[in-house]
């Protein structure tokens, strides 16, 4: 790093008058604020998380009841709304994973000091994960997008400061790579933690061939 980066990654800036009396935030402390801001959306999206596994279980036993009763409408109507539930657990879980490599990867910042080539793919994968929470988690997606500005700020600043130029097209791509990992892993959590639904064609077929008996 250099020594005007090195300064202002520990100490901030301070410039004139104005500088003394209200100096900036050195960079160091900005990106561990933005990390501790994700951490608490990833909280926030897994408590959500969990409120719908608890409405999964309770569906998926009402499912399963109205199966064993013979009651298919019933258990149509219920497994058409858990589908739409595991969709936005899908997401959400998808979310979380993403999130959770962009904290992996701003540590590394604090750590080397390699900041508008690690910000630029974080901010790409919060602007995907902000636009599709958006409607499900407003609150997250606002603070999400503001998360996302502060970042664009400091890439900025450390453009200035360094010289170095963020890559948009390297950075996009870096941040669809963070993207597919994460939703390979989603995948993977999604079978261990959601139960697969029997199939209601199968059960129907099942019920008219003992009709036919």
């Amino acid at each position: 790093m250099s020594t005007k980066f090195a300064k202002r990654w520990e100490e901030g800036e301070l410039r004139g008058i104005k500088g003394a009396l209200s100096p900036s935030e050195p960079l160091r402390n900005r990106v561990e604020l933005a990390i501790k801001r994700i951490e608490s959306q990833i909280q926030y999206i897994e408590d959500t998380l969990n409120r719908l596994s608890e409405r999964d279980k309770y569906l998926f036993s009402k499912i399963v009841e109205a199966y064993s009763r013979h009651q298919m409408q019933r258990a149509r109507v219920l497994a058409n709304e858990l589908a739409e539930l595991r969709k936005m657990a899908n997401f959400m879980m998808n979310a979380v994973l993403a999130l959770e490599r962009v904290v992996l990867r701003l540590r590394t910042v604090s750590q080397l000091g390699n900041v508008v080539s690690t910000l630029a793919p974080a901010m790409h994968v919060l602007q995907n994960v902000r636009a599709g929470l958006s409607d499900l988690l407003p609150n997250a997606g606002k603070e999400l997008d503001q998360i996302g500005a502060a970042l664009n700020d400091l890439i900025i600043e450390a453009g200035e400061l360094t010289g170095v130029a963020p890559n948009f097209e390297a950075a996009s791509d870096d941040a669809q790579m963070i993207i597919r990992e994460a939703a390979l892993v989603a995948e993977q959590r999604m079978k261990e933690k959601f139960p697969e639904l029997p199939s209601i064609k199968s059960a129907e077929s099942s019920e008219e061939g003992d009709l036919t008996k």
